[in-house]
């Protein structure tokens, strides 16, 4: 099959992360770099319309994002920081390839969605449910926090072989100068249940 190229953010793929209490205004996101996705058919696409993360209480609806004018990932509102969003422009929930979720880890005043990440474990489960009433379950591999200098451009949005899924929020310390954090807190996931190519069902975490 044809392979096809997404645009994605090089730097911080969530650049409207925030600091809480300073207020700032969000700071814009690196330009874009081409990145191939799967070459492979990523089977039958269904819009993903919220998203749990049972073993650190996260629960949110999902909004579709897409890309700036300017060629940037977009961002969920700054306004509305318990709002997480998907990226559209890449695989969606369940198909082969990163089903990508950004989400503030905190806004102006208060905290954001993806602040308790912090506390996710390896093992612990990310439910994703769609619009046809099906459930996609992933189990969490790992949690890295990387300079946005250094972000894995293609490790989170790249050509991989299965159903895998990315949460993405800002990390790190603050700088008062950029008017951003300085690194992305990044959760690499699989598939172990749904529609997509899934794989065992995982042993609880024990948490």
């Amino acid at each position: 099959m044809r392979r096809f190229l997404v645009l994605v953010c090089i730097a911080c793929a969530i650049a409207g992360c925030s600091s809480a209490p300073p207020r700032h205004e969000p700071s814009r996101a690196a330009r874009p770099a081409p990145v191939a996705a799967p070459a492979a058919d990523p089977g039958p696409r269904v819009e993903p319309t919220a998203l749990s993360i049972p073993s650190v209480h996260v629960s949110s609806t999902l909004v579709p994002l897409g890309l700036n004018p300017d060629g940037t990932v977009q961002v969920p509102d700054i306004h509305t920081p318990m709002q997480a969003g998907w990226y559209r422009l890449g695989p969606s929930a369940g198909q082969v390839g990163p089903f990508v979720v950004l989400g503030h880890v905190d806004s102006y005043t208060e905290a954001g969605v993806f602040y308790p990440l912090r506390d996710l474990r390896e093992g612990d489960l990310v439910h994703i449910d769609r619009r046809d009433g099906s459930r996609i379950t992933y189990v969490v591999d790992r949690i890295d926090r990387v300079s946005k200098d250094d972000f894995p451009t293609d490790e989170v949005y790249g050509d991989v072989n299965r159903p895998e899924i990315r949460l993405i929020t800002c990390g790190g310390s603050f700088d008062r100068t950029k008017r951003s954090y300085d690194d992305n807190v990044i959760v690499f996931g699989h598939e172990v249940s749904g529609t997509g190519r899934a794989g065992a069902a995982p042993a609880a975490s024990g948490r």
